[in-house]
């Protein structure tokens, strides 16, 4: 048996079995790692392996893991480790970009909530990857007496905010930008939402950009909602 054959034999065992947790036969290393040799060799060289303590059977019948010595030689000798960079590269900078993300929409859910229970409005956000739009403070709206004594202006508000990829293409059609606008009733572009307002400007967390606002009656403290939400940007800029 060459050595350099003994250690693709040991390679191929133990990337299976890290990868499967199952021990790994003749027949599985031979088709899944293309050794161009007969089956009886790869059996030959699994038993040199086992008899020199790299491998070992757990059960009989059973194909071979490795033993700690076979990871010694393993890690000293045949790990990829320029392949093995690049994936952990690869790897923690989607990892990074994912926590970055999931930190950026809990801020943005705090923000949110707190615009909620300042107001009585909905408040909403869209959020850093995946863009979607959420909403809190619905009932705030259905509170309301433009809405708690017409039903059809609550349920066309209520179908707006349901789907909010609609909602989301309503706003990339507005004129926002970083400054607070507002958008009185007939403004808005979506016809079930005309006897609603709209303050909303775009914010900017960590690289992540995308819209928060404050969307209720046209019968709202426009100042007050104005200067929240300004507030509040202020905030998510300072983290």
């Amino acid at each position: 048996m060459s050595e350099d054959r003994k250690k693709k034999v040991l390679q191929a065992i133990i990337n299976h079995f890290v990868e499967t947790a199952e021990p790994v036969g003749s027949n599985t290393i031979l088709v899944s790692y293309q050794f161009h040799v007969s089956p009886a060799t790869i059996r030959n060289d699994m038993m040199t392996l086992e008899e020199e303590g790299y491998i070992y059977q757990p059960h009989t019948s059973a194909g071979r893991i490795p033993t700690d010595k076979g990871y010694r030689l393993f890690v000293d000798e045949m790990a990829d480790y320029k392949k093995a960079r690049q994936e952990a590269i690869l790897a923690l900078r989607s990892v990074r970009e994912k926590y970055r993300a999931d930190k950026v929409r809990e801020r943005l859910y705090d923000a949110v909530s707190i615009i909620a229970r300042a107001t009585n409005a909905v408040s909403f956000a869209t959020t850093p990857d995946n863009p979607h739009t959420f909403f809190l403070g619905m009932s705030n709206v259905l509170r309301q007496p433009e809405f708690s004594q017409n039903s059809v202006n609550a349920s066309e508000v209520m179908e707006v905010l349901e789907r909010s990829n609609n909602f989301l293409n309503t706003l990339a059609t507005l004129e926002v930008d970083d400054t607070v606008r507002t958008f009185i009733g007939e403004e808005n572009i979506l016809p079930q939402i005309l006897s609603c307002s709209i303050i909303v400007t775009k914010y900017e967390d960590d690289g992540f950009k995308g819209y928060i606002g404050i969307l209720g009656p046209k019968r709202m403290d426009y100042a007050y909602n104005i200067v929240l939400l300004e507030e509040i940007k202020k905030l998510l800029n300072n983290k």
